[in-house]
């Protein structure tokens, strides 16, 4: 029987799934609606797409590295409860593994690999996963950091709230170029540098900053003379307070990181070099539904 669009977009309205599962379920079904809808159901397709409206924004971060390369996932569910389940968090430890043994760098590609041990995708797996606990699961982001002749750390805080990768380009292959990267990115995690160094924030962001100084200067009386020096020590202070290799170093506060860097590198009289960080803090940008409790509870007294 020929799978006309009109029988796709019908079973999709009564489902929620996706339109290629709507045709593949009509395709196994010989067109027949009923049987479609119960394919649908038995996969779990029909019960994760009605979920998948619903915000997701607990889950867990999770990081991992082996030598010269480090992987960074978030996957996201609803609640905080679902996050600390045992079956969730070895999906995200699965994820995690997945992007670090492939050359995986968007979400797309990565839902196209295969699941271990199971026979589905990623995104099969996914869709296994929510029909099975219940609630809505996204694969957020991700993170590969290849250091190529180096070392790639990470850091893993709260139990999954937050998660680091920290890369280090070295030739050295001293052990206490690893442990200096664990404790940069446990630094990561607690300061939350937004850039390396100030060649990396962009002009714009730096115009901006420099502009809000001088109003704030003019302002508060200060002599137009000296407006312009007090913003040289003004914008040098907010470099130390958003560029990681300008930071206080969280373990040893009367040093930059980058004099840190700077002093292992002396001592085992190999170059290092800082060349990167990612930080992924769970949930942040999302919008998360606040829950009136009075309303509902007027709502149910109806």
């Amino acid at each position: 029987m020929s799978i006309t669009a009109a029988m796709v977009s019908e079973l999709r309205k009564k489902t929620g799934a996706g339109m290629m599962d709507c045709k593949k379920a009509l395709s196994e079904t010989g067109g027949n609606m009923d049987e479609a809808v119960d394919f649908l159901r038995k996969k779990g397709l029909s019960a994760a797409a009605k979920k998948s409206g619903r915000v997701a924004a607990e889950g867990a971060v999770a990081a991992i590295s082996e030598g010269a390369i480090g992987a960074l996932v978030e996957v996201n569910a609803e609640t905080d409860f679902v996050a600390k389940n045992e079956a969730f968090q070895t999906f995200v430890s699965g994820v995690r593994d997945i992007v670090l043994t492939n050359d995986v760098n968007d979400i797309e590609q990565l839902k196209d690999l295969a699941y271990p041990g199971t026979g589905r995708t990623v995104a099969e797996e996914l869709t296994h996963q929510i029909a099975t606990i219940g609630e809505n699961m996204s694969l957020r982001r991700l993170q590969r950091v290849d250091a190529g002749q180096g070392v790639v750390a990470s850091y893993v805080h709260g139990a999954g709230k937050i998660g680091v990768l920290v890369e280090l380009k070295t030739e050295s292959a001293d052990d206490r170029v690893v442990e200096l990267g664990k404790q940069i990115a446990m630094h990561v995690a607690a300061a939350a540098p937004q850039y390396l160094d100030r060649d990396s924030v962009p002009a714009s962001v730096v115009d901006k900053e420099k502009e809000i100084m001088r109003v704030k200067a003019i302002d508060s009386g200060k002599p137009e003379n000296i407006v312009d020096k007090i913003i040289v020590g003004q914008i040098n202070k907010y470099f130390g307070e958003v560029c990681l290799l300008e930071q206080a170093f969280v373990i040893d506060p009367d040093r930059k990181v980058s004099q840190v860097v700077e002093g292992l590198a002396k001592e085992l009289g190999s170059a290092i070099q800082l060349n990167s960080f990612v930080r992924f803090q769970l949930g942040e940008g999302i919008e998360k539904k606040e829950d009136d409790f009075a309303a509902e509870v007027a709502a149910l007294s109806k």
